[in-house]
C-alpha cells in the first residue's frame, strides 16, 4: 500500500485538507500584504520645493507656479515668487511641500527621500531582494533539513522582525538592514506552505479547490494592502500591521502536522504514520492497523530499492539522470520567465494616467477570476495546456499592447492602458499560479524543498531586471511590452516539453522523479488521453515491490 492510497484511506479531501488549504489562504494573504508593503512605504506622492510665500496657496496654485519648470519642478528651489514672475535659486532644495495621496504618508515622504536623496529608497529595496535570494535559498534547504512546518515558521518570524524594526529606521543603514531581513521572507513564507498542502492533498482538490482559494486571498492581499495603507496613514503604522499579520503564523506549530511525505524521505515511517493518524482522527475515519501495516511494509521494500538513501539526496541530485535533469532546467527557465513577467506587470502600477492605490485595487479585482478560470481549466485540459494557454494569450496581448503603444497618443489614453492592463494582470497571475505549482509537482518530494528554493532563487535573480525593464518605458514606451511579450511566447514552448501531473500520482524518490513522464511527448494534452492509468505504479517497480514484499514481512518490526 502505497502513500496516495494510504492517505485516501485517512481521508485526502476531508477537513483536514479544507482547513490546510484556508491556512494556505491565510498565508498567500499575508503574504501578498507583505510583498506589497514594499512598493506602498515607497510611493512618492507629487511634491514641490518650499518657499515660504507658497505656504498657504492650493495645491493646484502652487502646480501651476511650478508648471513652467515641466519634469525638473519637484526639484527646483525657488528664490523670489512675485506674481506670476519667478527665480530660481542655485540653492539645492532642504524641504518639500507634499500633496499626499489619500493623506498617506509614505516613508521617502517622512525621511525626505526625493530629489537627490531618491536613491535611498531604491538601495533598500535592492536590500529586500538581496535578503529575499537569501531566504528562499536558506528555507529551501531547512525545509528538507528540519521539516515544513519549522521552516514556514521561521520564514514568516523573520518578515515579523524585519517590518517591525524597520518601523524604528531612522536612517539609511537602518532601513537597508532592517529591509533586508524583511526580505529574507518574502517568496519562502509562501511557496513552503505550498509544498505542504499539496503533499497532502488528493488530486481532484489541486485544481479548482486550491486555485479558487488563492485567487480570492491574493485579491484580499491586494486589496487590503494599499487601503490598509491609507486607513493606518503613516507607513510605520501599516508596516507594523503587515508585521503581526505574519506573527500569527507560529500558531501553525499546534495545528499543522509535518509532512508525512517528508518524513518517510527521512527514514521516519513511524513519524509518518502518526501524522497520517492524527489526520485520520481529525477527518472522522477509521483506518485498520493492518492497512498501516501494509504501508509500513512498502515504505520498507521501496527504502530497499532506492539506490541512494532519500535523507542523504541533494539538489545536484536532481542533474544526474537525464529525464529529471531536463524536466529540472525546464522548470527553472520556465519559472524564471513567468516571474521575470509577473513581476514586471504587478508592480507596474504607476504611469498609468491613476493614482497607484486605486491601480492596485483594479488589478486586484482580476485575481479571483485569474484562480477559477485557473481551476477550471487545469480539471479539464490538464496543468501543460492551462500553462501554455496563460502564456500563449498574455503574450499576444503584450505584443498587442507594444504595437498600440508605439502609435501616436495611445501613451496618455487611460482607457487604453486599462483595457491591456487589466486582461494582462488577470493572464499573467493565471502563469504565475500555475506554473508555481506545476514546479512544486513535477520535483521529488525527497529534494521538493531545495529544488523549489533553487527555482524560486532563480526567478528572483531575474526578477532583478524588472524595474530597469519598467523604467525602459520611460524612454521606448513599447519595449517593455514586447520584451514580456517574447518572454511569454517562449515560456509556453518550454511548457510544452514538461509532463502533464495532472491526476497522477506526484514523485517521492529520484527514481520517481527518473521516470515521471519519461517517453511522453509534447503535443498531447491531459484532456486528449485516457484516464484509466492515473496514480498508477510503473508495472517494472510493481513486480520487484512483490518480489521484495514477501521478504521483509517477517522482519518488518527489525526494520523500523
Amino acid at each position: 500500500m502505497d502513500f496516495d492510497q494510504i492517505l485516501e484511506k485517512c481521508g485526502s479531501a476531508g477537513r483536514y485538507q479544507y482547513l490546510m488549504i484556508l491556512l494556505l489562504g491565510y498565508i498567500a494573504f499575508t503574504s501578498t500584504v507583505h510583498y506589497y508593503s514594499q512598493n506602498i512605504i515607497g510611493f512618492v506622492p507629487q511634491h514641490w520645493c518650499y518657499h515660504e510665500a507658497l505656504a498657504n496657496r492650493s495645491f493646484e496654485e502652487i502646480a501651476a507656479v511650478y508648471a513652467p519648470f515641466g519634469k525638473e519642478a519637484s526639484c527646483t528651489r525657488l528664490d523670489r515668487i512675485e506674481g506670476d514672475r519667478v527665480t530660481v535659486s542655485n540653492e539645492t532644495c532642504q524641504r518639500w511641500i507634499y500633496n499626499y495621496d489619500f493623506g498617506f504618508r509614505s516613508m521617502n515622504a517622512e525621511l525626505n527621500w526625493v530629489c537627490d536623496d531618491a536613491y535611498k529608497a531604491r538601495i533598500g529595496q535592492s536590500l529586500f531582494f538581496l535578503g529575499s535570494l537569501v531566504g528562499t535559498f536558506t528555507f529551501g534547504m531547512l525545509g528538507d533539513k528540519i521539516g515544513r512546518v519549522r521552516a514556514v515558521i521561521l520564514a514568516n518570524q523573520c518578515g515579523f522582525v524585519g517590518d517591525f524594526l524597520t518601523t524604528y529606521a531612522a536612517n539609511l543603514v537602518q532601513f537597508a538592514i532592517f529591509r533586508c531581513i524583511s526580505g529574507l521572507a518574502a517568496t519562502a513564507n509562501y511557496y513552503l506552505m505550498f509544498i505542504l498542502v499539496l503533499e497532502y492533498l488528493a488530486p481532484k482538490l489541486r485544481n479548482l479547490a486550491i486555485s479558487g482559494t488563492l485567487g480570492i486571498c491574493f485579491c484580499l492581499g491586494a486589496l487590503v494592502a494599499p487601503w490598509l495603507s491609507v486607513l493606518a496613514g503613516n507607513w510605520r503604522i501599516y508596516l507594523t500591521c503587515s508585521a503581526l499579520l505574519q506573527l500569527v503564523v507560529a500558531l501553525f506549530y499546534f495545528v499543522v502536522q509535518e509532512s508525512a511525505q517528508w518524513l518517510i524521505t527521512r527514514t521516519n515511517v513511524e513519524g509518518a504514520i502518526a501524522r497520517l493518524k492524527h489526520i485520520a482522527h481529525f477527518n472522522g475515519r477509521e483506518v485498520k492497523a493492518a492497512d498501516f501495516e501494509a504501508f509500513r511494509r512498502n515504505c520498507i521494500v521501496k527504502r530497499k530499492l532506492s539506490n541512494q538513501p532519500e535523507q542523504t539526496a541533494g539538489i545536484f541530485d536532481l542533474m544526474k539522470t537525464p529525464n529529471l535533469r531536463k524536466i529540472s532546467l525546464l522548470v527553472v527557465i520556465t519559472f524564471m520567465l513567468t516571474s521575470l513577467s509577473f513581476n514586471t506587470i504587478s508592480r507596474n502600477v504607476e504611469g498609468l494616467g491613476l493614482s497607484p492605490f486605486v491601480v492596485f485595487s483594479l488589478f486586484a479585482v482580476v485575481v479571483p477570476p485569474s484562480g477559477f478560470i485557473q481551476g477550471l481549466l487545469q480539471s479539464r485540459v490538464g496543468r501543460k495546456a492551462t500553462a501554455f494557454l496563460a502564456m500563449l494569450c498574455t503574450g499576444l496581448l503584450s505584443c498587442a499592447l507594444g504595437v498600440a503603444l508605439s502609435t501616436d497618443g495611445a501613451q496618455g489614453n487611460v482607457t487604453l492602458l486599462l483595457a491591456f492592463a487589466l486582461p494582462m494582470r488577470l493572464g499573467i497571475s493565471m502563469c504565475y499560479t500555475v506554473t508555481s505549482q506545476f514546479a512544486s509537482e513535477l520535483l521529488p518530494t525527497c529534494v521538493r524543498s531545495r529544488g523549489i528554493a533553487a527555482v524560486h532563487l532563480a526567478a528572483a535573480g531575474a526578477s532583478f531586471v524588472s524595474p530597469y525593464l519598467i523604467h525602459l518605458g520611460t524612454k521606448l514606451p513599447a519595449a517593455p511590452s514586447l520584451i514580456l511579450a517574447l518572454l511569454l511566447l517562449s515560456a509556453s514552448v518550454c511548457t510544452l516539453l514538461l509532463p502533464e501531473t495532472n491526476n497522477k500520482q506526484l514523485p517521492i524518490t529520484l527514481a520517481d522523479g527518473e521516470a515521471f513522464g519519461k517517453g511522453e511527448s509534447m503535443l498531447p494534452f491531459d484532456c486528449w488521453r485516457r484516464h484509466d492509468d492515473d496514480v498508477s505504479k510503473q508495472p517494472v517497480e510493481e513486480l520487484r515491490l512483490n518480489q521484495l514484499n514477501g521478504q521483509t514481512k517477517s522482519d518488518t518490526e527489525a526494520e523500523v
